[in-house]
């Protein structure tokens, strides 16, 4: 149980981001043991000049997917991006885009997620592996994790 509420807590925190209310109406998340799952719609405004979805919505639900997955075994505190690298493989234009995010290593300060972005007929779109770090930051209602 313990658990679960550390997980809800992680959700929320995730949902009062200003930058996931400014840039994203539909957007969810799951948080569960090592693992985490971002959803949203694809919008035109999230678009380059190419008409599909701009890179920089790629790597944010990637890299969000493996943060909380990471975050979710650390509780004590909030966890940085220290490096992320992403390959797109394909473009998407319209529907659903799911995130999942994987732990795959934890040491005492140092982690290691990868996460694969999925599209609505579930296909591979992109994928990316991170590194990830404890900062100083308590997890506390102050930073939405409540």
């Amino acid at each position: 149980m313990a658990n679960e509420t550390h997980f809800t807590k992680l959700e929320n925190m995730y949902l009062s981001g200003k930058i996931n209310q400014e840039l994203y109406d539909s957007v969810t998340i799951a948080v569960s043991d090592k693992s985490a799952t971002i959803t949203m719609d694809v919008h035109e405004n999230y678009f380059h000049a190419g008409n599909s979805l701009h890179g920089s919505v790629y790597f944010k639900m990637l890299d969000d997917a493996a943060y909380f997955a990471v975050n979710s075994v650390v509780t004590d505190s909030f966890v940085y991006t220290i490096s992320f690298n992403i390959q797109i493989l394909r473009p998407v234009k319209v529907g659903k885009i799911k995130a999942v995010g994987e732990l795959k290593f934890a040491s005492k300060n140092l982690f290691i997620a990868d996460a694969v972005l999925y599209d609505e007929k579930n296909r591979e779109v992109a994928r990316g592996s991170g590194n990830f770090m404890k900062s100083g930051i308590a997890l506390s209602e102050e930073i939405g994790y409540k």
